[in-house]
């Protein structure tokens, strides 16, 4: 499997190493800082791949650790790799970079939603309507570089070495006409011609479930080609998102999606269900005066 060269994930990665070389050589963070002249802070935000490590702090790292020949060479050459730029930096005020970052580098992603269709799924129209509807104090300049920048990320379903995806949707998230009739039945057609593709799933966890495993809220499940790089859970809230990175978080959420992909409908069912309600949409099925809306 070839390997997508992202910032994001050869930074982590890079640290990652970084900290199993210099516990293999019984070295603390502020015997290294002192040497290096810097703060341990600094060292420890390069391990946890936090900041982005010069290939020379790289060298100097490893010559501690007495670490060198092809073996320091290489890592240097991922901290070179680490501080090249990625297709969605000059929109790094509209987005979580990091996030960005490592979605392009995933093999696979799994996600439950529980309001809105994901970024990877959306059409042009629901982007922008659901933007501007998130965030009123944005100007139209914003919003439009918001879903420019959802649309190119799109390209990951459709490229040579796809991600795989595997999508939970609550049903409220069809039941919500964002942006109305028009924009919405588009959106839904969207969603049945994307399930066509062979790397992409969608499940839909019906109403009637009632309460179920992911009632906590919306996250995603990003895993990488390389056994080194372990699974990262983005859970996401008002002000951007929480990566979660520990064993027992990566073990409780892999659970939590077991669980709702177990209560949703089956893909098949979930498709049909999803082309039906684009014919007839639940939001039809109430007038406005309805005291229930």
């Amino acid at each position: 499997m070839s390997e997508r060269r992202s910032p994001t994930i050869r930074r982590r990665r890079l640290g990652a190493e970084l900290r199993r070389q210099r516990e293999a050589a019984g070295i603390t963070i502020e015997t290294v800082a002192e040497q290096l002249e810097c703060s341990a802070s600094k060292i420890s935000r390069i391990e946890t791949g936090h900041t982005t490590a010069t290939p020379r702090d790289v060298r100097d790292m490893l010559r501690i650790y007495g670490v060198v020949g092809a073996e320091s060479d290489e890592l240097v050459q991922i901290a070179r790799e680490a501080r090249q730029k990625g297709w969605w930096h000059p929109y790094s005020t509209v987005l979580v970079g990091a996030y960005v970052g490592l979605e392009a580098a995933a093999s696979s992603i799994r996600a439950y939603e529980q309001q809105v269709v994901p970024g990877l799924l959306e059409t042009e129209e629901y982007a922008g309507a659901m933007i501007r509807a998130a965030r009123p104090d944005f100007t139209a300049e914003q919003v439009e570089q918001r879903v420019r920048v959802r649309l190119g990320r799109q390209s990951l379903l459709t490229q040579d070495d796809p991600v795989d995806l595997w999508v939970v949707l609550d049903e409220a998230v069809l039941s919500r006409p964002v942006g109305g009739d028009a924009v919405m039945r588009g959106q839904l057609k969207r969603l049945v011609e994307v399930a066509e593709l062979p790397n992409v799933t969608l499940q839909v966890l019906p109403f009637e479930v009632g309460a179920h495993a992911g009632m906590d809220g919306t996250f995603t499940i990003l895993s990488f080609p390389e056994p080194s790089d372990p699974d990262v859970v983005y859970a996401e809230n008002a002000t951007g998102g929480l990566f979660l990175e520990k064993s027992d978080e990566l073990q409780k959420y892999s659970f939590i999606f077991d669980h709702i992909r177990a209560a949703a409908i089956r893909p098949e069912e979930s498709i049909a269900h999803i082309a039906k309600l684009a014919e007839e949409p639940l939001w039809k099925w109430r007038p406005r005066s309805s005291p229930w809306t």
